[in-house]
């Protein structure tokens, strides 16, 4: 019998640990990190627990895995966010309403911020990979409003991270709060209807802000 190459196992344990990540981030974001069981991630990808725990060591580096692959991927696409090109204004819009999208399109990843405020971030403080990942978004931010303010187009000083929150925190909302805010006002947040509507809204909050929105005359 003829032995496997060794480049065919890497590739081979890669795409077991991907597919474990996979299945994982699901669970998680499903059931929470108490609520999430090793036994049952490792039954719907038909495998065995200890193959989990021979990729991952325990349950909590397996949770503190799926939090770096999910905030890794968020870190990618601040990176790959081209608003250079545009005027001040149209870049935070674009910015604004680019966020909305990812948002949108990751709630798996918005339940796992939820889950990990509910134990105070503590599985993110002990990971090496977040801590050292930084923060694209700010950094672009930080130069939108540095040209804003220069062109005249932004009267308002704005911090960056306040900036960030401001859009992060309406477009995570809309998200992590849509069924108990339906079942209180009757309104789906989610709903195809109101996605058009909303995504510019998020923009045009922003711009306002930064063009003095609210200031003293």
């Amino acid at each position: 019998m003829t032995a496997q190459p060794a480049a065919e196992r890497r590739r081979d344990a890669e795409r077991t640990k991907a597919e474990i990540l996979e299945v994982a981030q699901r669970e998680f974001a499903r059931r929470g990190y108490t609520g999430a069981r090793v036994d049952e991630i490792a039954e719907l990808m038909r495998t065995t627990k200890r193959m989990i725990y021979y990729y991952y060591g325990s349950k909590e580096q397996l949770y503190i895995a799926v939090l770096e692959k999910a905030y890794t991927e968020v870190r990618s696409v601040e990176r790959m966010v081209d608003v250079a090109h545009l005027a001040p204004v149209d870049a935070i819009r674009t910015l604004a309403e680019l966020t909305f999208d990812h948002h949108d399109a990751h709630r798996e990843f918005i339940k796992l911020v939820a889950i990990e405020n509910i134990h105070h971030a503590e599985h993110i403080r002990k990971s090496v990979v977040l801590a050292n990942l930084g923060t694209p978004a700010l950094d672009l931010i930080e130069r939108i409003l540095d040209a804003g303010l220069a062109s005249g187009d932004f009267v308002t000083e704005a911090d960056a991270i306040d900036v960030h929150m401001m859009i992060s925190s309406f477009c995570v909302f809309r998200v992590a709060n849509q069924h108990t805010f339906g079942a209180l006002f009757g309104r789906d947040m989610t709903a195809p209807e109101h996605r058009a509507r909303l995504r510019r809204m998020v923009g045009e909050m922003v711009v306002a802000y930064l063009r003095g929105a609210g200031s003293p005359a």
